[in-house]
């Protein structure tokens, strides 16, 4: 929980996507690839090692070459369409109650996304974003929204962060960054960011009450 004093100093704050302002759970993830692979998830968890899924997050490989590496890992002649399916179950909704609470927070802060993406995730991602804010894009709720495959790094490289920082001319004992993702929290910390490791989405509330 982000104590309240600490915030008297905030004056941006940067969040990271899924499981921060999305809904998220990578199991759904796991579980779709065990039926249409036959493979276990001890086995669909060491194949998530090979280089392949940093590249695409990194934006080094296209969506069809993602798609032919999975399928040469899993050995399988799987189609696309129930590749991208599984790929996606792991993203939930976006409640419109969170939506409310970050375009709130907009009008108090500098806000921001950094995230870890694909191609393929963020393609429904935004279908998403559309459907519960009837139309409306994730940028139009923050000044700037930065995705891994398109600027060429990612969590929890020092870049990544420093890169944000720098474009925006902020200062990073003025900032905030959340994320749920422990290892990226202590990378922000050491490039100076005031962190928030977030296990409970539901806090974001109570944190910020109406922004």
């Amino acid at each position: 929980m982000v104590a309240k004093f600490t915030l008297n100093n905030i004056d941006a704050i940067i969040f990271d996507l899924g499981g921060v302002v999305l809904n998220l759970d990578p199991q759904k993830t796991v579980d779709s690839f065990e039926k249409i692979t036959g493979l276990t998830q001890f086995e669909l968890v060491e194949a998530s090692k090979h280089p392949a899924f940093n590249q695409f997050e990194k934006g080094e490989i296209s969506s069809d070459e993602f798609r032919q590496s999975l399928k040469k890992i899993f050995d399988s002649h799987i189609q696309d369409e129930l590749i991208d399916k599984a790929w996606n179950a792991m993203l939930l909704d976006l409640p419109n109650k969170r939506l409310n609470l970050i375009a709130a927070l907009k009008h108090k802060y500098k806000t921001y996304v950094l995230s870890n993406t694909n191609e393929i995730h963020i393609k429904a991602f935004d279908k998403i974003v559309c459907e519960a804010s009837s139309g409306n894009k994730i940028q139009d709720y923050f000044l700037e929204v930065y995705y891994s495959h398109k600027v060429g790094m990612r969590k929890p490289d020092a870049e990544i962060f420093e890169m944000v920082l720098e474009k925006n001319g902020l200062n990073p004992a003025n900032t905030l960054f959340i994320d749920d993702t422990l290892e990226h929290i202590e990378a922000a910390r050491k490039v100076g960011l005031k962190t928030w490791h977030l296990t409970n989405q539901e806090e974001l509330y109570s944190a910020f009450g109406n922004g």
